[in-house]
């Protein structure tokens, strides 16, 4: 079993990311990969901070983490495949809902290409111990390349996945609906598909998530302020409803 916990070095480890950092490390061995393919918002001073507080939080790791950034020729060899296979398509669609082709265009994967593809309109995945199953029909094409980045989350996140032998993917129930895709993904590439486990949130008030955008209470701050490592863990239990 191998498991492996991915933030992204866009702002302060808050709350959230402590559960979920106990949740993947508390299953067996785990990686840390830093997913930092958004190189707009990834800042060299969270690299370091990510570290600092998952030791301070008792986690370990086995060495070299792999830093996406740095392999994104990887992504784009699954983009080629995938390409080569008729699988993909541009589209000059903003977010306004308007075309621009002036714009570079976003390359989607086709559900329907991807269907023929592979011969069947379902797929299934194990979640903890509950077979789920996939209507491919009712699943949009989704962008696997970004007009900004040329790749995209769920290629590389699926690549890595297969490429450090990940057999159980722990992360937030948010990411439930983006695993339909990567068993797509995973399925057309001929990869083995992971067991997942999608564990509960911290939340804010108003029912939210906690963010980095929204400047959640961060780890380094209740650093700060005096508490303990088991104290910060408590916490985040407790506001994920399993403390």
């Amino acid at each position: 079993m191998l498991t492996r916990f991915a933030p992204s070095p866009t702002g302060y480890l808050h709350l959230g990311h402590a559960f979920a950092a106990a949740e993947a490390f508390g299953r067996g061995p785990c990686l840390l990969r830093i997913e930092d393919i958004d190189l707009t918002r990834a800042r060299p001073e969270f690299y370091a901070a990510i570290n600092e507080d998952l030791r301070w939080l008792g986690f370990d790791w086995p060495e070299p983490v792999r830093v996406q950034s740095r392999h994104l020729s990887d992504y784009g060899a699954v983009i080629d495949t995938l390409a080569g296979r008729g699988l993909l398509y541009e589209d000059f669609t903003t977010r306004t809902g308007q075309e621009n082709r002036d714009l570079p265009p976003a390359i989607k994967l086709s559900t329907p290409a991807a269907i023929k593809a592979i011969g069947t309109d379902r797929l299934t995945f194990m979640e903890r111990e509950r077979v789920v199953t996939i209507d491919l029909t009712k699943l949009e094409d989704k962008t696997v390349v970004r007009r900004d980045i040329g790749t995209s989350y769920h290629i590389a996140v699926t690549h890595d996945d297969w490429m450090q032998g990940v057999t159980d993917v722990t992360r937030g129930q948010d990411l439930f609906e983006k695993t339909r895709v990567h068993v797509l993904i995973q399925t057309l590439m001929g990869w083995p598909v992971p067991r997942y486990h999608h564990h509960g949130l911290v939340m804010e008030t108003g029912e939210k998530k906690m963010s980095k955008r929204r400047g959640s209470m961060t780890i380094h701050a209740l650093r700060e302020q005096g508490l303990s490592s088991e104290d910060v863990l408590s916490m985040a239990r407790e506001q994920a409803g399993t403390g």
